[in-house]
């Protein structure tokens, strides 16, 4: 319904109807056509309504109807004969005011239509001075007249859905839309959601009854080719292509004539690859003063043809069948446009100022930094904003053979996609400059360019592809003996293989790393190996050398005043400690950090640190505490989209709620962690998550599931060879064997899994067995074995200063004794 044209609520006499170009025809004269049968059927003007066409974009400018001579062709459809008007344009305006003026003295409003005006000079002498009366204008520019606006835009993805089912079927059913929804939801999408080309393709569909949607959708698939493919061959009542090619044409040929400045402009946008781009990148391509290209993109929006989507905001988009029409007539006119050296200049900026961010990204305080930012938040900030236009850069300079540009962009976003954990983004910026380095034959960058490659796989957990990568980058740079740069790999090398959980080669690798860097005397460097070094050492519960490891990169990191690492120091040496017991220095390490990383706003580093925290507070039988702290870290993982953190907070949340025996609400968090860890194909953290649900489910008494649960668990570790899990299960399916009545098998199970534990070096795991076995052992009655179980655990407990176990042992011993004294 158009109730902007009821008289008594218009808010003014005129309105104008302003559309993309890709709405004319379908769009804004229909709208205008259905206004005026509304006004008429309501009896809203009952002097009349009048239609003109102004013809304001037709290619031939004297065929453009003037405002006088619309003015004397609504003067004829009101009954006034050719030989009474005027003979010039100015009395033919004069005598069309006072008509216009005597109608509102009879109380007989009227409306007039004036469609397809190109200037407001077409409609403004048509404004009438009495609020009775109307002037509806279409047109593809936003025209500066006192009027009321309506935007014509595109349409919501349902109602292009509906316009298409609807333009299918006029006059016979077509169940297509609704047997293929997805190619429909495609088809409106690749058709810009533009009711023009959305009806096109319906007409095209029409003359093929039997035509699947999903093979229409393949062909506007090809960007190359979509403008030809939304062409029915058709023309409309006046004789125009009913073609989106067609419509856009008379815009463009209109701009060409009138602003060939602005027309460059057009065609050279499309050269950037992001969705929308700034002020500054269209004033690299325009090579003019921003101010200039400020006022040519403002009449490219008027006109419909670029979009600002960010209000308040220097950026610019364009619809993409917009665009694809610029880009056509932009390689056509390349050479007159110098579109390669636009190219070159729009590069060039991303470059320079890319390089500049990521200089105040990896600055140390005290060092110089860009003058172009105002500091590392500025930096971030346009970072930020540009994401998707630096990432679509680096593939469009490999593209265009610019491949030194490709290998230098794609470095000075490392930092930055590492930083915000824009994994996709990082893995393919990195693929994009190992090609780029190849190509160019710079071994030296193709060498960094796959280190940067295999940190990304590493942290997208595809550590054995991390691993041929780093050793590829390995093999060249031993051949130019860049010693410095061998010893950054070799430390991500060793991360590498401490995800596929090879600790003793990434070990050697990492003290290799150490070696090297110390020679060259690279403090900095050296820590972060240190880091990984104590890391890994944990992976193979050498603790005691793990904290040292961390306090040295602690200590240097301290005097290089790297705050966002040394955070990273602390949560790992709180890790550490806690797998010594030492649970009040483990807790006050990670809160330190947790600090440092709220004050830097890296929330994924929160995230992380919350989930470690939350781990020692349970392990130090703070469960209450754990859950609130874990319950945070749930929600800042899930903000960040990691979804392998979700899993393991999810595993950690289940533990302190198992310990607390909110058994049901256990078994939630540990189904939830199994379905992230699955769908991530993980299966270490599968096995994990099973060994956990396998123990909730026999504290809520569902022995059966918990069996079978815990069967899967033993497999998976079997079959990833974890020494560590394999214990646990082991433990775990022994207890639900034990509560089930079946004391024997349980019996078995625990001495397997203290035999896993002794071999494992597991102390902790070995208690735990013990443990288990006495209890078994007990409900046998054979009380003598269950108490030297339950006397080596006790022993085992104090060794590793567990006092909350070593109690319960105690007390199980005690108990074993009285029953065994009856």
């Amino acid at each position: 319904m158009l109730a902007f044209l009821d008289p008594a609520d218009a808010g003014g006499t005129g309105v104008v109807v302003s559309a993309v170009a890709g709405m004319a025809g379908v769009g804004k004269t229909a709208l205008a056509l259905v206004a005026a049968h509304q006004a008429m059927e309501q009896g809203w003007f009952g002097g009349g309504v009048y239609f003109v066409d102004l013809r304001g974009y037709t290619p031939d400018p004297g065929k453009r109807v003037s405002a006088a001579a619309a003015a004397g062709d609504v003067l004829r459809k009101m009954g006034i004969r050719d030989t009474d008007l005027p003979p010039t344009g100015e009395e033919r305006l004069a005598l069309y005011r006072s008509v216009l003026a005597e109608q509102a003295r009879q109380g007989l409003p009227v409306l007039v239509v004036a469609d397809n005006a190109a200037v407001t000079g077409q409609v403004e002498p048509l404004l009438p001075a009495q609020p009775c009366h109307r002037l509806l204008i279409t047109s593809r520019h936003t025209l500066t007249l006192a009027a009321h606006l309506v935007d014509l835009t595109v349409l919501p993805e349902e109602e292009a859905l509906d316009l298409l089912r609807t333009a299918l079927q006029p006059s016979r059913p077509d169940p297509r839309i609704d047997a293929e929804p997805h190619p429909a939801t495609t088809i409106a999408r690749l058709c810009g959601r533009l009711p023009l080309a959305l009806q096109i393709t319906a007409a095209l569909l029409r003359a093929e009854p039997d035509r699947l949607l999903a093979d229409m959708a393949a062909e506007l698939a090809d960007a190359r080719h979509r403008l030809d493919a939304l062409d029915t061959g058709d023309a409309d009542s006046h004789g125009r292509p009913y073609a989106v090619r067609a419509a856009f044409d008379l815009s463009y040929r209109h701009l060409v004539d009138t602003q060939p400045e602005q027309a460059r402009l057009f065609r050279l946008l499309p050269l950037d690859p992001g969705p929308h781009l700034s002020l500054s990148v269209a004033a690299a391509l325009d090579d003019a003063p921003a101010p200039v290209t400020r006022r040519r993109l403002a009449a490219l929006s008027r006109a419909h043809l670029v979009t600002a989507p960010v209000p308040g905001q220097d950026r610019w988009a364009m619809h993409d069948l917009v665009r694809l029409y610029a880009d056509e007539h932009g390689r056509t006119e390349a050479n007159s446009d110098g579109r390669e050296r636009a190219l070159d200049r729009m590069l060039a900026f991303y470059l320079d100022t890319a390089d500049a961010a990521d200089g105040h990204l990896r600055a140390l305080p005290g060092q110089s930094t860009s003058e172009r930012f105002g500091g590392r938040q500025d930096a971030l900030a346009w970072l930020d904003a540009e994401r998707a236009n630096l990432v679509a850069a680096v593939a469009l300079a490999d593209s265009t053979h610019r491949h030194h540009v490709t290998l230098d962009l794609s470095a000075h976003l490392t930092e930055y996609l590492a930083w915000r954990r824009h994994l996709d983004d990082r893995l393919a910026v990195a693929n994009v400059a190992v090609r780029a380095g190849n190509r160019l034959g710079d071994r030296r960058g193709e060498a960094g360019a796959l280190n940067n490659l295999g940190v990304a796989l590493c942290e997208m957990r595809r550590f054995t592809d991390a691993l041929i990568t780093h050793r590829k980058a390995l093999t060249i740079l031993r051949k130019l003996r860049d010693r410095h740069s061998e010893a950054q790999v070799l430390n991500n090398l060793g991360s590498a293989l401490s995800g596929l959980r090879r600790y003793t080669e990434a070990i050697t690798a990492q003290q290799k790393a150490l070696t090297i860097l110390r020679l060259l005397d690279d403090p900095r460097s050296e820590a972060h190996v240190l880091i990984n070094l104590g890391n890994a050492l944990s992976g193979v519960r050498r603790y005691t050398e793990a904290i040292t490891a961390q306090q040295k990169a602690l200590t240097i990191l301290r005097l290089l005043d790297d705050r966002h690492s040394e955070a990273q120091v602390l949560i790992n040496l709180g890790n550490a400690l806690a797998g010594v017991r030492r649970y009040t220095e483990a807790i006050t390490a990670q809160q330190k950090a947790l600090t440092i990383l709220r004050l830097l706003d890296d929330r994924h580093g929160e995230a992380k640190v919350l989930n470690s925290l939350g781990s020692i507070l349970g392990e130090a039988g703070r469960f209450e505490e754990a859950v609130t702290v874990l319950e945070d870290a749930l929600t800042a993982r899930r903000e960040v989209e990691d979804r392998h953190g979700e899993g393991i907070t999810l595993t950690n949340l289940g533990n302190a709620l198992d310990e607390l025996g909110q058994f049901k609400a256990a078994v939630t968090a540990y189904r939830d962690a199994l379905a992230v860890y699955r769908e991530l194909g993980e299966r270490h953290g599968e096995g994990t998550a099973l060994n956990n649900l396998g123990s909730a489910l026999s504290g809520v008494g569902r022995f059966d599931e918990a069996i079978t649960v815990l069967t899967d668990a033993l497999a998976v570790c079997r079959e990833l060879g974890e020494q560590h899990g394999e214990g646990m299960a082991l433990n775990n399916l022994g207890n639900a064997l034990a509560e089930a009545g079946r004391f024997e098998e349980a019996v078995t199970l625990h001495r397997k899994a203290l035999t896993i534990c002794r071999e494992a070096d597991d102390r902790h795991g070995e208690g735990t067995a013990l443990t288990n076995l006495g209890n078994a052992l007990g409900e046998l009655g054979r009380f003598d074995e269950a108490i030297s179980a339950f006397e080596r655990a006790t022993i085992i407990f104090e060794t590793v200063r567990d006092d909350r176990r070593r109690k319960r042992a105690q007390a199980l011993a005690e108990a074993a004794r009285r029953r065994n004294a009856e």
